[in-house]
């Protein structure tokens, strides 16, 4: 079994928990220790508990805490070689590097990372799996690759980007480079492009969707229900949101 939670997901910080077994990890760490300790003691966890974690990439909302939680919480950091060597967060620490395409293990849980564009050195995104069920997580991307495509095929759950709605962001208040800069191929997934890829990948075995890292200024959470629920055909109130302040509570696969 795995089940899996988000602690918070946006530009104010990221976390995302994942537990297999007796194996627990945490995927980014964009929140101060007391901050983190406070959002998972609502999902009944113990920053002690935790046995690795693994980072993304090294924007600020995705490594601002990890330094400081790794050191007080004993966790063994992962991240991949471009990350490690960007993220100036991860030179306090010991690191344990990973290719960007290879599988590994901790614990009970397999991990394949795998790379996607974005504005980072060496970004990657994870598919989790106990052997039997499959945990696709894409929360940072410009645009969606064939291998991206190939990676989050017949997952059993997917979080998913949902950035920004197009229109919003087009008509927003933010100066024209940072709209470029998030609409890029570099940037970030808007709701329709992340309802694109759900359609191409969902599979008859799928249980959850959750999406995440919604903009507050450029998107709601009905309008990327709405686009996921369109792809699958489903009502809108079956797609999950993880959101900033309360994230999502514990899904199980």
């Amino acid at each position: 079994m795995i089940r899996f939670a988000s602690l918070g997901s946006g530009s104010k910080g990221n976390a995302l928990i994942v537990e297999a077994g007796g194996t627990r990890v945490l995927v980014d760490c964009g929140f101060g220790p007391r901050e983190l300790s406070r959002r998972l003691a609502r999902l009944g966890v113990t920053p002690e508990s935790i046995h690795a974690l693994l980072v993304t990439h090294e924007h600020h909302d995705h490594v601002a805490g990890v330094a400081r939680c790794a050191a007080r919480f004993g966790w063994v950091v992962h991240a991949s070689y471009g990350t490690a060597a960007a993220a100036r967060q991860l030179r306090e620490i010991a690191v344990q590097r990973f290719d960007s395409h290879h599988r590994f293990a901790i614990g009970d849980l397999e991990i394949q990372p795998f790379p996607v564009p974005h504005d980072a050195h060496e970004p990657t995104q994870f598919v989790f799996s106990d052997g039997a069920r499959r945990l696709g997580v894409l929360t940072d991307s410009g645009t969606v690759t064939p291998h991206i495509v190939a990676m989050l095929r017949e997952c059993t759950a997917l979080v998913l980007e949902c950035n920004h709605d197009a229109g919003m962001l087009a008509a927003g208040r933010y100066p024209p480079p940072l709209k470029q800069r998030i609409a890029s191929a570099w940037g970030h997934l808007d709701n329709g492009q992340a309802a694109e890829l759900l359609r191409t990948v969902a599979g008859a075995g799928l249980r959850h969707v959750v999406a995440a890292h919604l903009s507050e200024e450029n998107n709601t959470p009905a309008l990327a229900r709405a686009a996921l629920a369109a792809a699958l055909g489903c009502s809108a109130d079956w797609i999950g949101v993880a959101d900033q302040n309360d994230g999502c509570d514990w899904r199980t696969l």
